[in-house]
């Protein structure tokens, strides 16, 4: 770093650009609206208006839904929690680290496609009945902990 290479952190600085203060200013008079017309004028038409025509965002066809309240859920199977070693706590963090699961989300739930032979302890937002079983079945416990 060289202090011809400091700058300001990105947001911290507002333009001092002062617009329509005179012709001397060099943005004077019209203040970069140009010459009368609606655009002009202030209550200028908001944006997206076409005039009267239809807008754009009503004329293009609405498609699906986002629920707010949607939660996303990741779903391992009991096949995967295989490879963990024997007497081991299985948990969001540890998912993680070994790539059974991609990201972080709102909930993991464990499945009960597979075998398990491996006693161990884990803890998820939910299981399906055929991984809890399977999972007490191999000697293990299957824990519930709360979603976000």
């Amino acid at each position: 770093m060289e202090l011809s290479n400091i700058r300001p952190a990105d947001g911290s600085k507002h333009s001092s650009f002062r617009r329509g203060r005179g012709t001397g200013s060099g943005n004077g008079k019209t203040a970069g609206f140009g010459s009368k017309g609606q655009k002009a004028r202030s209550g200028r038409p908001r944006p997206g208006f076409e005039g009267g025509q239809m807008p754009l965002y009503r004329r293009l066809p609405k498609r699906g839904f986002k629920d707010i309240n949607s939660r996303e859920i990741m779903t391992v199977n009991v096949s995967v929690l295989e490879k963990f070693e024997d007497g081991t706590t299985v948990d969001t963090a540890k998912l993680l680290e070994s790539g059974a699961v991609s990201k972080t989300a709102d909930g993991i739930k464990i499945l009960g496609h597979g075998e398990l032979t491996k006693k161990l302890t884990v803890r998820a937002n939910a299981f399906s009945a055929s991984a809890k079983e399977k999972i007490e079945k191999a000697g293990g416990t299957a824990e519930v902990i709360d979603a976000k």
